[in-house]
């Protein structure tokens, strides 16, 4: 959400934000609204103090004049106040659909294709026998099954075994070590929440079809795609110190995700899925920029350490405005390289939104001087699973069909190697 004030002063860059980043509002519509809103609040405001007035002079010495100017006033009153409900309804709504302005260096396009590489690690892996993915290996060595989780959970669905469910919880018990370790709060916190949480971080109205509703009550109840929402909406309609930032949390959680409009994409194996498990980050700061910029780049190297201590290829990739949503100023996808697609492929993302989500949570902070702003929210995916298991089992097969485990990983695994069975 932005300021109204700001989109009246920048309407053309608001226009200009709209187009790059491809969506589809009125934001003419929403500035006469705005001014409407305006005009009868003022109104309202003028009736309540002539209200006022009628009131002292009737409780004085009342006059008939009085008494029917009191009337009238309170009926105007009443049809202004009606009116200004339904116009703050209104306006409230259009607000939600405003999307914050990108950064001045993030890559404008329509898509993922416009997005940028900008730095690389690792060397990619060079086998002297034919690649396996992830789903062969995993049927191979009794790790996945793929076909009885479509069975039990229809399209999407699996079912983790033996080493590769102890894989599983072995990299996030480990990214959620790593990140404690650097100074985050573990918080456990729900996964069912109510449609203003999700307002709250902007995945409603934007990812509204990507999650499940489970419960038609009010306000409704949705499961989370991700803990940021949670984490975020622990902090709404608060005023924090300044001395209190930045707030620095995490989380593991499940994940649930609809997918809608991805039917098609990525169909097979692990990849892209309805459940997951994810630990993420969130930090919130002053509304500084530079300072936000610095965190979003500590959040971005804890990310790239984990990949460097697997030994996973990766590059880094500016998000493009078409591809980064409607809430961020700065987004960096970190790529993976899976060998059974023979391409870099999303499995960690880190996000800048300045101030546009604590406006939509009223999440501030008093400055040391008195005053109070609103706060800067960032947030980043520590690790998701079952998706870097792709990663793992690709890059680390053997030719004799065994997978290797990073030495990082082996202490929560309890083992250094899956041979087949």
């Amino acid at each position: 959400m932005l300021d109204i004030n700001f989109i009246r002063e920048n309407k053309e860059l608001v226009k200009k934000t709209i187009s790059d980043k491809g969506m589809i509002f009125d934001v003419d519509k929403l500035i006469a609204v705005a001014n409407i809103r305006r005009d009868l609040l003022q109104q309202v405001e003028d009736l309540n103090r002539q209200k006022n007035e009628a009131a002292k002079n009737v409780h004085g010495t009342p006059s008939d004049r009085d008494i029917e100017k009191g009337k009238r006033v309170k009926e105007e009153l009443d049809k202004k106040a009606d009116s200004l409900r339904i116009v703050e309804e209104e306006f409230s709504n259009l607000m939600l659909y405003v999307p914050n302005i990108p950064s001045d260096d993030s890559p404008v396009g329509p898509n993922s294709d416009s997005n940028k590489e900008i730095s690389k690690w690792g060397e990619i892996p060079k086998f002297n026998f034919k690649v396996k993915d992830h789903i062969e290996i995993g049927k191979t060595l009794d790790i996945i099954d793929l076909e009885a989780g479509v069975k039990v959970a229809g399209f999407r669905g699996y079912y983790l075994k033996n080493e590769g469910a102890k894989l599983h919880w072995a990299v996030l018990q480990y990214a959620l070590e790593k990140i404690t370790q650097a100074g985050f709060t573990q918080m456990i916190p729900p996964t069912l929440v109510h449609k203003k949480a999700l307002i709250g971080s902007g995945h409603i109205p934007f990812a509204g079809d990507n999650t499940y509703k489970v419960a038609d009550t009010e306000p409704s109840i949705f499961l989370a795609g991700t803990s940021e929402p949670s984490l975020l909406a622990y902090y709404q309609e608060t005023t924090v110190s300044e001395d209190a930032l930045p707030i620095k949390v995490c989380a593991l959680t499940h994940c649930y995700r609809s997918e809608v409009g991805d039917y098609g994409k990525d169909t097979k194996g692990l990849f892209r899925v309805h459940e997951f498990d994810k630990v993420e980050q969130v930090i919130i700061c002053k509304d500084d920029l530079q300072e936000s910029e610095d965190y979003f780049k500590q959040m971005q190297q804890i990310s790239e350490s984990i990949l460097q201590e697997f030994g996973i290829p990766y590059h880094v990739v500016a998000t493009s405005t078409g591809d980064m949503g409607a809430g961020k100023y700065r987004m960096n996808d970190i790529e993976s390289w899976m060998p059974g697609r023979e391409k870099y492929r999303e499995t960690h993302s880190n996000s800048n939104l300045t101030d546009w989500q604590a406006r939509r949570l009223n999440l501030k902070y008093k400055t040391k001087d008195g005053n109070t702003a609103y706060c800067y929210t960032l947030n980043n995916t520590v690790i998701a699973s079952p998706r870097i298991l792709i990663s793992l089992l690709e890059n680390f097969q053997q030719q004799d069909g065994s997978v290797k485990i990073p030495e990082v990983l082996q202490k929560y695994t309890g083992f250094s190697e899956i041979k087949p069975k």
